[in-house]
């Protein structure tokens, strides 16, 4: 595990843009899992902005690690928000580009979408491998959109399943942890206070790993690294 801590929310971006760029020059083919949340939206900004003419992205290829269900242009969709930020801002074909479908039957999704990870990202021990992995990690440690009170969704055997937000009772498709823990590189993305205690928590191991589903971020490879600004990582 590596820890990259620093000062604002903008530093993780200019730094995760810089990241990124030099791990996309390392594949002809890039396959990346994406986040939404906060943190993506101003890391995305910066990478078009910066480097949007400084990366082939022809050999970049997305998909998304979980996705709300709901129609592509609602407010809420992490499709909608990634194509606002980043997709509209730079050359990447059309076919490089692997959505959840929100708007679908969540059960029909999850196996479809399964399916879309099987066909078309490279294969390792029999699951999907990413190349890159990012993910982000709510207040109550949840990642991708395994919930803790629905911890057992991370060792399903299935690629994609349907998961329920505790609060607002709200469907998503989202990877497991055997697509997760597979990646060649995982990338948390963590700025705020809101986040300090689960940070420390997690990183100094201080709490069984059956309560958050964060603590069950561990890539085969052993490449994981943590993106924070100086708020989320003040308890390290």
């Amino acid at each position: 595990m590596q820890v990259r801590i620093y000062n604002t929310k903008q530093q993780v971006a200019e730094k995760f843009s810089a990241f990124f760029k030099d791990e996309s020059k390392k594949h002809d083919a890039f396959h990346v899992a994406l986040s939404g949340g906060s943190t993506p939206k101003i890391v995305f900004d910066y990478l078009a902005a910066h480097f949007g003419t400084d990366i082939d992205w022809s050999n970049v290829f997305f998909y998304w690690g979980d996705e709300r269900c709901v129609q592509p242009t609602d407010d809420e969709s992490n499709y909608k928000m990634t194509v606002e930020h980043l997709l509209s801002k730079i050359e990447i074909p059309a076919g490089n580009i692997f959505r959840i479908l929100g708007e679908n039957d969540p059960k029909k999704e999850a196996i479809r979408y399964s399916d879309v990870l099987e066909k078309n990202v490279p294969n390792e021990n029999g699951v999907p491998k990413f190349d890159l992995v990012i993910l982000g990690m709510g207040d109550d440690g949840h990642t991708a959109s395994v919930f803790p009170h629905e911890i057992s969704l991370w060792d399903a055997e299935e690629n994609c399943v349907v998961a329920i937000h505790p609060d607002s009772g709200q469907r998503r498709v989202s990877i497991t942890g055997k697509i997760i823990n597979n990646a060649a590189t995982v990338a948390f993305l963590v700025t705020g206070a809101s986040k300090t205690d689960k940070v420390k928590e997690i990183i100094r191991k201080e709490v069984d790993a059956t309560i958050y589903p964060a603590t069950l971020v561990k890539p085969t490879s052993n490449k994981l690294i943590w993106f924070l600004d100086g708020a989320a990582a003040k308890g390290l």
